[in-house]
């Protein structure tokens, strides 16, 4: 095992300078970044943790100083 991951690395090692990403990459990486996005306004904007988010604000307000 140890040799097959030597081999990788100095295989990797050998290319040549990586520039950036290319055009198709950047749109994955776009439509994952929006679909999370998505995913993540649902759960916020969901009943449960709604109230769950209000009900911590109004324990965090309510105590006496």
């Amino acid at each position: 095992m140890r040799i097959i991951w030597f081999r990788v690395r100095k295989v990797l090692a050998g290319r040549g300078g990586d520039a950036g990403m290319s055009t198709s990459e950047y749109a994955m990486g776009t439509i994952a970044a929006c679909a999370f996005a998505a995913v993540l306004y649902k759960v916020v904007t969901s009943e449960v943790v709604s109230t769950a988010l209000q009900s911590t604000i109004g324990k965090a307000l309510d105590v006496p100083f």
